[in-house]
């Protein structure tokens, strides 16, 4: 496969979507280990501190690209196959065998993707915009200047319409992730029977476990359940 073919092609298509889905997975992994900083004590101090290595170290800032690279191509790649798939339906009205032949989540991840897409661009807005290009206040820690993304996420959440949007967003990702897992292995053929069903698993597991600690933050923000110990 060339890759004209990579990017064209029905399987390339799904190659793609599969390759920059696991590095999307990795990013969730890391920013899920930076946010659950804040469920323990200190943890405006120890957040804060990952927040700025994470904005601050040079090679994360390079990985910043290519992660904004992989979502754009992720959407894109995603887009192009549903309206693929939708050309090939003979008829929008025809019957269909529904969940017999596969999960009502596996026919809307466009619209999750979709649902997913609105909830960053909030997301971006509220945090990833100011910490880059100012307007968030700063706390020192060994006479260091910080940005205060602790503080900005508690004047965030503490609004309970803008809890809500994140949590049906974490919901929403959950769903697509339920999907996304298992479809990646199968487009990268890791479907031998041996080690296939520990990969559903994982997948089950992840999908529940990573957006249920990401629902939980401004759950946790919003309650004012803070831990905090020292400065």
């Amino acid at each position: 496969m060339n890759w004209s073919q990579l990017f064209s092609s029905s399987i390339g298509k799904k190659i793609v979507m599969a390759l920059t889905g696991i590095f999307l997975v990795v990013f969730l992994v890391v920013h899920c280990y930076v946010n659950a900083n804040v469920f323990f004590a200190n943890g405006e101090e120890n957040f804060n501190r990952a927040a700025h290595f994470m904005g601050t170290n040079l090679l994360i800032r390079i990985t910043e690209v290519g992660l904004f690279a992989g979502f754009i191509l992720h959407i894109v790649q995603g887009y192009k196959l549903e309206l693929q798939n939708r050309a090939k339906r003979k008829s929008r009205y025809a019957v269909t065998a529904g969940n017999k032949t596969s999960k009502w989540y596996s026919r809307s991840m466009a619209i999750l993707g979709t649902l997913i897409l609105l909830f960053l661009i909030i997301h971006l807005a509220h945090f990833w915009v100011p910490s880059r290009f100012g307007g968030l206040t700063e706390v020192e820690y060994d006479g260091q200047p910080y940005h205060n993304l602790y503080l900005e996420m508690k004047n965030i959440f503490a609004e309970p319409v803008v809890v809500a949007i994140y949590v049906l967003g974490c919901i929403s990702l959950a769903w697509h992730l339920l999907h996304g897992v298992q479809s990646a292995a199968q487009t990268l053929g890791w479907t031998s029977k041996n080690y296939f069903p520990l990969i559903q698993s994982i997948g089950w597991a992840f999908s529940i476990i990573i957006p249920l600690i990401f629902a939980l933050m401004p759950i946790f923000m919003y309650f004012g359940w803070e831990l905090n110990t020292g400065a």
